[in-house]
């Protein structure tokens, strides 16, 4: 995987507020409805109210990984003394499917920032085995990205990806 991958997670400060410096392993796409998931590009709330299609590609049937989702910004970018909340996580997601077939150990919740543009980061970790992970965050709220993948093992990641969102006025939406 190239380097230049990673440019946009640097440039979005992904790196560094979220997540040290990794070598991109593995594929995954994500997909709400028909949008594809791009660094750095803006979605609407209302586009990502329903679970995406988490795709992950160039793994193998012996192969788990654990995918979270989080936001660096709460509760807003200028001051995230929340930093970060947790969206969602999903685990022994089989390395050559989608998160449909993982468990749902954080259930998903619908990204809805207040105030400012926030980033929303998916990670991806492999795991060392089947069910490996178990030290569970007690609270969606300050939760670190970090210190999860430490608890439980997973290293740095294999790969991520980020969009930004803001608050939607009723005009925006269409």
């Amino acid at each position: 995987m190239a380097i230049r991958e990673l440019e946009p997670l640097i440039v979005g400060k992904v790196i560094g507020d979220v997540l040290d410096h990794f070598i991109p392993s593995i594929k995954m796409s994500i997909t709400y409805s028909t949008k594809l998931v791009c660094n750095g590009h803006e979605l609407f709330p209302s586009a990502v109210s329903a679970k995406p299609r988490v795709e992950v590609h160039g793994g193998d049937l012996r192969t788990f990984f654990t995918l979270v989702l989080t936001d660096p910004d709460v509760p807003g970018p200028s001051d995230p003394y929340l930093r970060e909340h947790l969206h969602w996580i999903v685990t022994d997601i089989p390395g050559t499917t989608d998160a449909t077939f993982g468990t749902e150990i954080v259930s998903y919740e619908i990204p809805r920032p207040n105030i400012g543009i926030h980033r929303f980061v998916y990670i991806l970790y492999k795991q060392s085995g089947r069910q490996t992970v178990n030290h569970l965050p007690c609270s969606r709220d300050n939760f670190n990205a970090r210190r999860f993948a430490a608890n439980n093992n997973l290293g740095l990641p294999v790969a991520a990806v980020f969009f930004n969102a803001q608050r939607e006025t009723a005009a925006r939406r269409r």
